[in-house]
C-alpha cells in the first residue's frame, strides 16, 4: 500500500474574497455611541440577498479605509443586522488569521481560556477598556453571496476581534464587557 500525501484544502473562509461578491463596496459613515442602533440586537440576514451582498462589500470597503480597523459590524454603519467583517492580518498582535472575511448570523459554538486585554472601537473613539474574552474560539456563520455555512477555529487576537464584532451584532459594546469603570481609559493616541 502506497502512502498518499495528505490532501490540503484551503479553509473556505481563508479562500473567500470580497471580489467573490461581484459588487463594489461603498465607504459608509461609522456611527458612534450612544446611537440606538449600537445597543439594538441586529436582525438575522439572508446571506444571499442582494442587500446583504452589498452590505458585505460596504463593510469591507469601510474597514479598509479606516486606519487600525481590524473589524466592522453592520450596526457600526447604522444597519441593524447580524453581519460583520474582520481582517487582523496586518495587526502586530496577530499570531494566526484567516485573512479578510465577512460572516452573517455568526455565533460562538465553543470558547475557552479567558484572557484580559485592552480594546478600542471606532464607535467609541475616545475610550479603551480592559475586557476578558476567550482566547480560543470556534465560531459558526454563513458567508455572504453563497450562504455557505462555515466554522472557524481561531485563537488569540483574531478570536478577540470575532467576539468584539459578534457583540456588536448583539447590541453590546466593549464598554459593556469591561469589568467596571476602573477598566475604562481615555484613549491617548489616535490612529
Amino acid at each position: 500500500m502506497s502512502e498518499q500525501p495528505a490532501a490540503t484544502t484551503e479553509h473556505p473562509v481563508a479562500a473567500w474574497s470580497e471580489d467573490d461578491l461581484g459588487v463594489e463596496g461603498r465607504v459608509l459613515d461609522v456611527v458612534r455611541a450612544p446611537a440606538v442602533v449600537l445597543s439594538t440586537v441586529g436582525e438575522p440576514v439572508d446571506p444571499c440577498s442582494p442587500d446583504s451582498v452589498q452590505l458585505a462589500a460596504d463593510l469591507v470597503a469601510t474597514m479598509r479605509v479606516s486606519p487600525g480597523c481590524v473589524g466592522l459590524a453592520a450596526p457600526q454603519v447604522g444597519v441593524s443586522a447580524q453581519m460583520f467583517c474582520v481582517d487582523v492580518s496586518e495587526h502586530p498582535k496577530t499570531r494566526g488569521h484567516h485573512g479578510t472575511f465577512v460572516l452573517c448570523n455568526a455565533e460562538v459554538v465553543a470558547s475557552s481560556r479567558n484572557e484580559k486585554a485592552r480594546e478600542g472601537c471606532m464607535s467609541v473613539p475616545d475610550l479603551t477598556g480592559d475586557v476578558k474574552r476567550a482566547s480560543r474560539l470556534t465560531v459558526r456563520g454563513r458567508l455572504p453571496g453563497t450562504g455557505e455555512e462555515v466554522e472557524i477555529e481561531t485563537s488569540a487576537f483574531e478570536a478577540r476581534a470575532l467576539q468584539h464584532e459578534i457583540d456588536h451584532c448583539q447590541g453590546l459594546l466593549f464598554v459593556d464587557r469591561a469589568a467596571g469603570a476602573h477598566a475604562i481609559y481615555s484613549r491617548k493616541t489616535y490612529l
